[in-house]
């Protein structure tokens, strides 16, 4: 069956589904949008995505034309005219078309656009046995040029980044943010556990603020782990005794190794091992 796209109230095709070339979010990554998981046919955290969606699109001074219940509605629309249960959502709104000027003002009617799919970022064995990661010399945006809160069309910076995870050989790569500090990898947030404490880098870092971080983080304190969100550098995790990362595709899983450092013993440690079980627990409890 060919795959359903969501675009401004209609279903299309998925050989059918179009926008025009002259769009703004395909010119210059002029939008934002949502990555969102499904489990057993409930959508984790829809309110969640749904606010920040709308939160990023106000600090770019895009206007979302529907309100946020009709766009939680859209979502599982989408995701039942698919027939999926568990499956990735891809909600995008961009500017809309306009002219090949930089002027937003001359654009119309934004697009809004829901995507689903299967999707499976990491091979099952990594989160049995742990990733290796590497540093990106790519450097983090600058807050105050496009703040990584905002998740916008334009991920260019994190592209970067990714090219020299992958021409390392390795699926992920940490970035560290203007000062040299440690802000997160190209599409997951960074934790590491030192003597059972939990770390992980502050807001102000530079990170985009995660929604299955922030979930991992209230399991972990429910455990009675104490987490710490703080100015973090390359050597809190060359020297941790278990490293994770997090993310809505990539969910919890384990590092082992970063720049040819082992960390810890070189396999996933206990308390990463019970947080992914707890994660795997309450995705599968819908809550």
């Amino acid at each position: 069956m060919d795959p359903k796209v969501y675009i401004n109230g209609k279903l299309f095709e998925k050989s059918e589904a179009r926008i025009s070339v002259f769009d703004h979010g395909l010119l210059y990554g002029d939008g934002v949008f949502e990555g969102i998981r499904s489990y057993s046919g409930r959508v984790f955290r829809l309110t969640q995505h749904v606010d920040r969606l709308y939160e990023s699109a106000r600090a770019i001074h895009l206007e979302i034309p529907i309100p946020r219940a009709a766009m939680a509605d859209a979502v599982v629309q989408t995701l039942a005219a698919n027939k999926l249960t568990d499956a990735y959502i891809r909600v995008v709104v961009t500017r809309g078309a306009g002219s090949l000027g930089l002027d937003p003002r001359k654009t119309t009617d934004p697009q809004i656009i829901i995507i689903t799919d299967k999707i499976a970022l990491y091979p099952p064995e990594l989160y049995e046995h742990g990733l290796k990661i590497v540093t990106a010399a790519t450097t983090r945006n600058h807050p105050n040029a496009v703040n990584p809160r905002i998740k916008s069309l334009n991920y260019l910076n994190n592209i970067l980044a990714k090219i020299e995870a992958t021409q390392a050989g390795c699926l992920e790569a940490l970035m560290l943010n203007h000062k040299g500090e440690l802000a997160e990898c190209t599409g997951d947030n960074v934790f590491v556990v030192q003597h059972g404490t939990i770390h992980t880098p502050s807001i102000d870092s530079g990170i985009l603020e995660g929604i299955t971080r922030a979930s991992v983080i209230d399991l972990a304190r429910e455990a009675g782990y104490p987490v710490i969100e703080r100015t973090m550098d390359r050597l809190d995790v060359f020297k941790a005794d278990e490293c994770f990362l997090t993310g809505t595709a990539a969910e919890l899983i384990p590092v082992i190794e970063c720049d040819g450092r082992i960390i810890g013993d070189g396999k996933p440690g206990p308390i990463t091992r019970e947080l992914l079980k707890r994660f795997q627990a309450l995705v599968r409890e819908g809550h």
